[in-house]
């Protein structure tokens, strides 16, 4: 599927230049950076949601430990 991009000049000339330097496309760097985005995305919602979890499950000894 295709998709338009606009970027603004810095942003460009930063694609750009990081891209050359890794020997790799723009849109080969624009996608692994979407795909590297996408993985710590659902990796803080995995973390919050353990969190969660472990917060309402051990919500006793928490607050006891507070004290």
């Amino acid at each position: 599927m295709a998709m338009t991009l606009r970027l603004s000049e810095s942003e460009l000339e930063a694609l750009r230049d990081r891209a050359s330097r890794s020997g790799v496309s723009m849109q080969d760097a624009a996608r692994q950076a979407i795909r590297e985005y996408l993985i710590r995305s659902e990796h803080r919602e995995r973390v919050s949601n353990a969190a969660d979890l472990i917060l309402s499950v051990h919500a006793d000894a928490i607050e006891r430990l507070g004290q």
